[in-house]
């Protein structure tokens, strides 16, 4: 059993930077890939940036040159920093741990991000 918090949600003006945490009690987390998505309102939830349990790193095209995604596995945390932040980015924010194809699938409760024009 994993439990996920997000935490670094806000408001920030366009061009700002924000650092999203994803915190997880449970054992052994560095077994699990982790993933962050996210939900604009009327809009299905979608794959943000993901760090695969080896380390290995894949980013929605929209973010790719703005966002890093990066963890630490001996303070059980998972890093989002974005940069360059636009209105389009407005959404919550959700971490996901996952292993074994999803057989065991995990979701924090979100955390808001909102840029400002």
């Amino acid at each position: 059993q994993v439990e996920l918090v997000e935490s670094g949600g806000g408001l920030v003006q366009e061009g700002g930077s924000l650092r999203l945490s994803c915190a997880a009690s449970g054992s052994r987390f560095s077994i699990y890939d982790v993933g962050w998505y996210r939900q604009a309102p009327g809009k299905q939830r979608d794959l943000v940036a993901l760090i695969s349990s080896s380390g290995s790193t894949r980013y929605a095209d929209s973010v790719k040159g703005r966002f890093t995604i990066s963890r630490d596995n001996a303070k059980n945390t998972v890093l989002l920093q974005m940069n360059i932040l636009k209105p389009e980015d407005t959404a919550v924010y959700y971490c996901n741990a996952n292993r074994l194809a999803r057989v065991y699938n995990y979701w924090g409760q979100g955390t808001q991000v909102t840029v400002s024009s």
